[in-house]
């Protein structure tokens, strides 16, 4: 009788045998994380208007050097599309119609060799039109980690979005990358930009020309 019991009992005890891990064995390591942090600024700041940002420019005339620009009654330019996208480095969603303006917007990715081109020169015109400017990156039909490389290599700062789904360009009826949008201090769009790579000089130009403030280095 007792052999029959210990025969019965020895399955369950194998069984739960299996169900556990033997003492001392150390449990899988857990999947790696990418704990990279991002690159770019967060985009809080966006729906802030810049410090000495002024009212909008008619598209030709700019203040004084240094200063905000200046109206002389204008009307004109779109509204930009109606889309929120999400932030590359985290936090709230931002709606590009509670961006304040003065704004350029550049559209880019990383597999474009005219956008890593250009991007430097944006980067630059961050730090000279710092709190007269903002410049918004949305970076598009990308991949994460290749886009995150690229802000890395580059030294890219400015606050970018991420539109995985092309929202942008098709917002704007234009498919073409890089494609730049430059937006007054009533978040009216006075330009949008797709003859491709910009230098500094032509940024400067555009920035002038559509948004009336100097930033020339």
């Amino acid at each position: 009788m007792k052999r029959r019991l210990a025969a019965l009992l020895l399955p369950v005890a194998l069984l739960a045998a299996g169900c556990t891990a033997p003492a001392g064995e150390p449990a899988p390591p857990e999947p790696r994380r990418n704990t990279r942090p991002s690159p770019f600024a967060a985009c809080a700041a966006l729906t802030t208007p810049p410090a000495q940002a002024g009212p909008t420019p008619t598209g030709s005339g700019a203040g004084p050097t240094g200063a905000g620009p200046t109206r002389t009654g204008a009307p004109g330019g779109s509204a930009l599309p109606e889309l929120t996208l999400p932030c590359f480095t985290g936090g709230d969603p931002v709606a590009l119609r509670d961006i304040r303006g003065p704004a350029v917007i550049n559209l880019w990715a990383s597999w474009c060799p005219p956008c890593r081109k250009e991007l430097p020169a944006f980067q630059r015109l961050s730090e000279r039109a710092a709190g007269r400017l903002q410049v918004v990156g949305v970076n598009a039909r990308d991949d994460r980690d290749a886009a995150q490389s690229i802000g890395e290599d580059f030294g890219i700062r400015f606050p970018v979005l991420f539109d995985q789904g092309d929202s942008l360009s098709r917002g704007l009826n234009r498919n073409a990358i890089p494609l730049t949008v430059f937006v007054d201090a009533d978040g009216r769009v006075r330009h949008v930009d797709v003859s491709g790579a910009l230098d500094d000089a032509r940024l400067a130009e555009l920035v002038r020309r559509h948004l009336g403030l100097e930033v020339s280095g």
